[in-house]
């Protein structure tokens, strides 16, 4: 029995979505982030080092990394499904969006977060202009220029195919759910970009999408 370790408001939540996309039985044990730091509680280190989220566990297997474990899940238990054939264009795209999602999409969200944590950290009341000034800057002159860049390039990629690796769905579009649907969470990122709304409200719309929501709750970012 696949069973994954789910921490609320986490990337597992796509693999839920992938799990029910094939049509798997699985099973979900459920962890809370601690109310005020945000963090996984320690219960996850017993699963995995690294105590985060998402782990799953399949027999005597324990898999980290939501890529990792997408790709898995697709080699085994795909039969063909969510990726394209090999050695074709649609093929390679999926495997760039695979990587992108977290290795460049994400890293500006999660710097943009860390910044206005800086900017609200309670300080002494001398110091606060400092770390405001101090995330301002790191706001303006590099984080939000990222951010613009980043999700440009992916506006424009969206118009090129239904999907992001051609005209099916596949495990590179449940990748890129979680850093799209945080730039729709982020109202300010998505407003003057149709097609990352238009991708986001299609992926909600899906069964599937919506059977790993009721399991394990809707999305939200910490």
């Amino acid at each position: 029995m696949i069973v994954v370790h789910h921490l609320n408001a986490s990337r597992s939540q796509r693999v839920l979505w992938l799990l029910e996309e094939l049509g798997l039985e699985y099973e979900v044990k459920k962890y809370q982030r601690n109310a005020k730091t945000m963090l996984a509680p320690p219960e996850l280190r017993a699963v995995h080092p690294l105590g985060k989220s998402p782990v799953v566990t399949d027999g005597d297997r324990t898999l980290a990394e939501s890529g990792a474990i997408l790709e898995y899940l697709v080699d085994t238990y795909g039969n063909g499904r969510f990726r394209p054939p090999p050695g074709t264009d649609e093929r390679l795209r999926y495997t760039y969006w695979m990587h992108y999602a977290e290795g460049s999409a994400m890293p500006p969200l999660l710097l943009r977060l860390v910044a206005s944590r800086i900017a609200s950290a309670p300080v002494p009341f001398f110091i606060r202009p400092i770390t405001k000034q101090i995330a301002g800057k790191l706001e303006s002159s590099f984080i939000g220029p990222q951010i613009e860049t980043h999700f440009d390039f992916i506006e424009a990629e969206l118009g090129k195919s239904a999907w992001f690796a051609g005209e099916e769905l596949t495990a590179a579009d449940v990748q890129m759910s979680f850093p799209l649907e945080a730039a729709v969470a982020r109202g300010n990122i998505a407003a003057t970009r149709p097609r990352i709304r238009a991708f986001v409200e299609k992926i909600r719309a899906r069964p599937a999408y919506q059977r790993a929501e009721a399991t394990g709750g809707p999305f939200a970012l910490p």
